[in-house]
C-alpha cells in the first residue's frame, strides 16, 4: 500500500511574526506581505514620543524622514484609527495606511505599497488584521530590544524621561466600558508626572501623580510612588488603604522632604460607580451633554508629606456618553511668559471644542493649548493629561 505525504500547514503570519527576532519583525512583515498581497514596499511607522510625527523604523541610526502624524494620508490614519488608500501614479498603484494600535494604545502606522488591482474590501480587512498582529510583535519585543524605543525619538532623551516613560502602562487602553487616552509633556524631559492603570474583569483603577521637584529627583519620587501604590493595589486592598500605604512608603523614604500630589479612581464597571481619594492637586473635570463641570473631591494631604495619614474615599455616578478629564498641576496652574495663568476657563474652551474628539486626541489638544499659551516649545513644568470616556457595560 502506498503511502500518501500530507504537507504540513504553513504557519499562520501571527505565529511567524512570533517566531522572529526582535530587531527582525519590519523584515519578516515585507516577506510575508509580499508572498501574500503582492506587497512591493511595507514601512512601519512609530508615533514619537511627542505624537507629531510618525517615525519610520528602518536601520538605525539612519532612518527615512518622518511624516506628519496630523496630516497626509498616514497622519489620517493614525488619527481616525481607520485604513486609508492613498491613490499612487509613480509607480502605479494604492498605498494603504493601517493603523496599529493595541488594547487601544496608539502604536503606529503600517504602509504597505501594493500593486494595480490588488486592492480589495478583504486584502484590506487582512491587511488590519495584520497590523494589529504586527503591533503586539513589536509591543513585546521592546522588551528585549531597543529597537523600536530609540525609532520612536526625534531627539535625544534625558534620563528622568526614560524612566518615566519605563513606567508607565502605556498611553491609551480600551475596553468595552471605556476608551482612555493620554500624554505627557515635555516628552523628552518629563520628570515628575505620571499616570498608571489597571484593569481587571469588574474593575477599572485609574491615578495621576505629579511628583514634586525637577528632574531625576522628581522621576524618582514618582517611580517609588507608582511603584508603592501598584504594590498596594496588588495586595486587594481598597483605595483609601492603597492610598495610605503609599503615603507611608513615600514618607518613609523623604521624611515629608519631597510628596507625591495624586488622585485615585476606582470604577466598578457593571455599575459606574466611581471611588476617588483626591491626595494633592491634579484636578478632574467631568462632561455630561453640553457641560463641563469640575468634580469637586475632598482635597486630602499629598502622599508622604506627613507620617500615616489617613485617607478616605469619596464616591461619585458616572453614566454612560460621560467623559472625565484629570489634569496635573503642569497643566492647570502653567503660567505664560507675561505671567497669565493658564486656568480653568481656558481649559474648559478646550474640553468644550475637542468633546467630539477621540480620547487621545482631546489630551494631546490640551498639551496643545498649553504650549500656546506658554508661548514655548518646551514647557518649564511637567504636564499630564488622561482623558476618559465612559461606555458602561451593555446588558
Amino acid at each position: 500500500m502506498d503511502c500518501v505525504k500530507v504537507s504540513e500547514p504553513q504557519p499562520s503570519a501571527e505565529a511567524q511574526l512570533r517566531a522572529a527576532a526582535p530587531h527582525a519583525l519590519v523584515a519578516t512583515a515585507r516577506r510575508l506581505l509580499a508572498e501574500r498581497v503582492g506587497a512591493q514596499a511595507v514601512t512601519l511607522l512609530l508615533a514619537d514620543y511627542g505624537l507629531a510625527v510618525l517615525q519610520p523604523v528602518t536601520h538605525l541610526p539612519h532612518t527615512d524622514a518622518p511624516v506628519s502624524a496630523h496630516e497626509g494620508p498616514a497622519g489620517s490614519a493614525f488619527l481616525t484609527q481607520k485604513p486609508v488608500l492613498e491613490v499612487l501614479h509613480d509607480p502605479a498603484g494604492h498605498q494603504a495606511h493601517l493603523p496599529i494600535t493595541v488594547r487601544g494604545d496608539r502604536l503606529g502606522v503600517l504602509s504597505v505599497h501594493l500593486p494595480p488591482g490588488a486592492v480589495d474590501p478583504h486584502t484590506v480587512l487582512q491587511l488590519g488584521d495584520f497590523a494589529t498582529a504586527l503591533g503586539h510583535e513589536v509591543t513585546t519585543a521592546g522588551r528585549d530590544a531597543d529597537l523600536y524605543l530609540q525609532a520612536r525619538r526625534t531627539r535625544r532623551m534625558t534620563l528622568a524621561a526614560e524612566m518615566q516613560w519605563q513606567l508607565l502602562p502605556g498611553r491609551g487602553c480600551a475596553r468595552e466600558e471605556y476608551v482612555i487616552g493620554a500624554h505627557l509633556e515635555p516628552a523628552y524631559a518629563i520628570g515628575g508626572d505620571t499616570f498608571d492603570w489597571s484593569t481587571s474583569a469588574d474593575h477599572l483603577v485609574l491615578a495621576i501623580t505629579d511628583g514634586m521637584g525637577q528632574g531625576i529627583d522628581a522621576a524618582l519620587l514618582a517611580g517609588l510612588t507608582t511603584g508603592a501604590l501598584r504594590n498596594a493595589r496588588r495586595a486587594g486592598i481598597s483605595l483609601a488603604d492603597q492610598a495610605c500605604l503609599a503615603d507611608q512608603a513615600v514618607y518613609a523614604q523623604y521624611g515629608g522632604k519631597a510628596y507625591a500630589s495624586t488622585l485615585l479612581l476606582r470604577f466598578e464597571l457593571a455599575t459606574g460607580v466611581v471611588h476617588a481619594v483626591d491626595a494633592g492637586s491634579p484636578q478632574l473635570f467631568q462632561q455630561r451633554g453640553g457641560r463641563t463641570e469640575r468634580v469637586e473631591l475632598e482635597a486630602q494631604m499629598p502622599l508622604g508629606m506627613f507620617e500615616e495619614t489617613q485617607y478616605a474615599e469619596q464616591t461619585f455616578q458616572v453614566e454612560p456618553g460621560d467623559r472625565l478629564i484629570a489634569v496635573s498641576t503642569g497643566v492647570h496652574d502653567t503660567r505664560s511668559a507675561t505671567g497669565d495663568l493658564f486656568g480653568e476657563r481656558v481649559l474648559r474652551q478646550i474640553l468644550g471644542a475637542t468633546r467630539s474628539a477621540p480620547p487621545h486626541e482631546t489630551a494631546r489638544a490640551v498639551i496643545a493649548g498649553l504650549f500656546e499659551h506658554y508661548g514655548s516649545k518646551e514647557l518649564l513644568s511637567d504636564a499630564a493629561v488622561v482623558c476618559l470616556d465612559w461606555n458602561g457595560r451593555r446588558g
